[in-house]
């Protein structure tokens, strides 16, 4: 039977996502979830059967979004190059529920081995092929240098992408260099470092 439109649900996700980041999926009270969401415990069971689905209900509810976003940044309409940059510029774009989505799934991953497997396979069926495609994209049109294994651009792909932008955004005003680039303006520079390496480009 298809569940009534309201906005408990939401209300249920919000309140849990907040739970979830104070005291982590194990130690959050499904009572708690309920009162913060202003509703009873039987309707967070109405929605959501276990805690665990409840996690990866807040989960997916910004996924869903951010996957989507992805789909359009790197599609093959552009060269490959300009695709990495729409990329990095929306990741430079996440937004602070984003952030926070992102870090209870690093937490959670690190802490529960059930959690981390269903997260790895959520994230294969979503944004993992598209990124392999775009590596494949990138080896076949010359973009990438073809002597490097395709892990090895993955990877680097991956952790120019994010991580940098984590780290600024959570050590805002704590970093041991002034006038950090931030935002798109660091996608951009992000981008440059992927294609040409951090190497000096004049002679010493």
């Amino acid at each position: 039977m298809a569940r009534p439109k309201s906005d408990i649900e939401p209300r249920i996700l919000a309140a849990a996502r907040a739970r979830f980041l104070r005291d982590g999926v194990d130690g959050a009270s499904l009572r708690g979830i309920a009162s913060d969401a202003g509703t009873s415990i039987g309707m967070v069971y109405y929605y959501f059967a276990t805690k665990d689905e409840l996690f990866f209900g807040v989960v997916d509810e910004l996924y869903e979004k951010l996957l989507k976003d992805i789909e359009v940044a790197i599609a093959p309409d552009v060269p490959v190059r300009e695709r990495v940059e729409r990329l990095y510029a929306r990741v430079a774009r996440l937004s602070e529920e984003e952030l926070l989505v992102m870090r209870l799934v690093l937490r959670e991953a690190l802490t529960s081995n059930t959690r981390f497997a269903r997260l790895r396979e959520r994230f294969q069926a979503g944004h993992v092929p598209l990124i392999a495609r775009l590596i494949a994209d990138g080896y076949a049109s010359g973009a990438f240098d073809r002597t490097l294994h395709p892990m090895v651009a993955m990877l680097s792909l991956a952790g120019l992408v994010a991580v940098p932008q984590l780290i600024r955004r959570v050590l805002d005003g704590r970093l041991p260099f002034p006038n950090a680039p931030a935002g798109e303006d660091l996608s951009k520079l992000l981008v440059g470092v992927l294609f040409s390496g951090t190497g000096s480009h004049t002679p010493p």
